[in-house]
């Protein structure tokens, strides 16, 4: 009998399953490749959100267990997938400057944000105001990470690659079974494909669509990440990843003029150069209206438990959610209030209520 039975292997699943396997448990993962949004997404990690200069939700542990998980996997696929760059937040005003160096002062925030202004000009950027730098960010080649951890999956046959049919689960007094697989649990990191799923689509998972470039521009020269109404994230050889839309009635995958006319009004914005688009590409991200994850355990199925709801921010997330649902499966360690589905036990009540009408 496997230990868990993991659907899905976007950031949120093989986060689980490499917490898993560092535990010498036994793991299968099933995924159809319906959800791409760990594949397509940004991959930045900062602890501030900057638009409001404040602290990302328990930020300090997140990037401690997130550089851990990293450095592992890197050790293990012999690739490289994390990759340490600054963070410049481009200021549009003195007023903006000075709000920098109030949140600076704070207790939380000082770790992260530096003191001096960088006052480098970078080719084709006007920054009259000069820029602040976050501290302790990069971004994590995701697209590279999952296709090097699925190979692995494949080659040591820890991946299935078909569909999940949440209806053939069989509960059995020791665990599921499936399709003749048993486990003594099953964890649901489907991301916005849960809302098909019976047994947590009670939960308020939104989807948030988001579009990114990636452009060619051999006229600007940068070496950091450039934060302001969109990131732009340096890839070499002339390449950049910039981003992101934010739509939140599009539900859909697929790339958009709306989104294409949106990201290239807010690039000229920023960049005086010439470029030009080499990809054009979307996800659905798994949002949550409170910001927080979607951890815990079905309140009548205890072999049932969901990771999800990492939004936009899954690879500082991912490892350190994965990390506590697997400590509070194992070891009865209690979740954190504000990321345990239990927050939404009346939406539960709800929906037993609506199930026998």
């Amino acid at each position: 009998m496997l230990d868990y039975l993991i659907i899905g292997s976007g950031l949120a699943g093989i986060s689980f399953a490499e917490v898993a396997l560092k535990n010498n448990k036994t793991i299968l993962l099933l995924d159809d490749k319906s959800q791409n949004s760990s594949r397509v997404a940004g991959g930045l990690y900062n602890p501030v959100i900057l638009k409001r200069f404040s602290e990302v939700w328990n930020a300090k542990e997140q990037l401690v267990i997130m550089n851990e998980f990293y450095n592992l996997v890197e050790d293990k696929l012999k690739e490289k997938f994390n990759f340490k760059m600054p963070v410049l937040r481009k200021f549009f005003s003195i007023e903006e400057q000075n709000n920098w160096f109030a949140a600076s002062d704070k207790i939380n925030l000082a770790p992260f944000l530096s003191t001096k202004l960088i006052s480098k000009k970078y080719s084709s950027i006007d920054s009259p105001y000069d820029y602040g730098e976050v501290l302790h960010t990069g971004y994590v080649d995701t697209a590279l990470l999952l296709d090097h951890y699925k190979k692995y999956l494949l080659q040591n046959n820890l991946l299935k690659e078909e569909s999940f049919d949440v209806n053939a689960i069989e509960f059995l007094d020791s665990g599921i079974q499936y399709k003749g697989i048993q486990a003594q649990n099953i964890i649901f990191a489907e991301g916005f494909g849960m809302h098909k799923n019976p047994y947590f689509n009670y939960l308020p998972l939104d989807g948030t669509k988001g579009e990114l470039f990636v452009i060619k521009a051999p006229d600007l020269k940068l070496d950091v990440i450039v934060n302001t109404s969109v990131f732009i994230l340096p890839l070499g050889d002339d390449l950049f990843k910039v981003g992101a839309t934010y739509n939140w009635q599009d539900k859909t995958a697929e790339p958009t003029e709306e989104g294409k006319q949106e990201l290239l009004e807010r690039i000229k914005e920023i960049i005086t150069c010439d470029f030009e688009i080499v990809k054009h590409f979307a996800g659905v991200r798994p949002t949550v209206a409170d910001r927080r994850p979607l951890l815990g355990t079905h309140e009548k199925h205890k072999t049932l438990h969901i990771l999800n709801g990492l939004g936009t921010r899954g690879v500082m997330l991912g490892p350190a959610m994965a990390q506590a649902l697997y400590d509070h499966i194992e070891n009865k360690i209690p979740l954190d209030r504000e990321a345990d589905i239990k927050r939404f036990h009346k939406r539960y009540l709800k929906s037993l209520i609506s199930d026998q009408l």
